[in-house]
């Protein structure tokens, strides 16, 4: 947005760069700045191969396969990617217990006594307490 603005004075009015960007108050540094680094394909490729042969493995397991092949990449460039790829894993589901299936299959009392539950929640031991003799 501030370049379009620079190269529209620029322009116009036939200035230098210097003189647009203190007129604007933004700093040259911004005009001219040139990144260095690209665009990282081929980390993306990587992560995508890697993920694609190991389905269960996440941003970190993927982390150090990298750092073992040779790439100087920080973590959190690892995480930003794999969620720009679409490889976040889904949370597991948990399975349910055997025992909470036998519960329900438990047919209702009848008549009195014939159903017994033990609750061991609220059991506890009493510390201190002495047995009266």
């Amino acid at each position: 947005m501030k370049r379009g603005l620079v190269d529209l004075l620029r322009g116009e009015w036939k200035v230098s760069i210097r003189r647009a960007c203190s007129t604007l108050r933004v700093d040259r540094a911004l005009y001219v700045y040139k990144s260095r680094r690209g665009t990282q394909a081929e980390l993306k490729h990587r992560i995508k191969e890697i993920c694609e042969t190991r389905v269960r493995y996440g941003y970190r397991r993927v982390h150090v396969l990298l750092w073992r092949d040779g790439w100087a990449v920080n973590p959190k460039r690892v995480y930003r990617f794999y969620k720009e790829l679409g490889l976040q894993l889904r949370n597991k589901v948990p399975k349910r217990r055997v025992k909470a299936k036998l519960r329900e299959d438990r047919r209702p009392a009848t008549h009195s006594n014939q159903t017994w539950a033990m609750d061991f929640v609220h059991d506890q031991r009493r510390r201190g307490a002495r047995s009266v003799s």
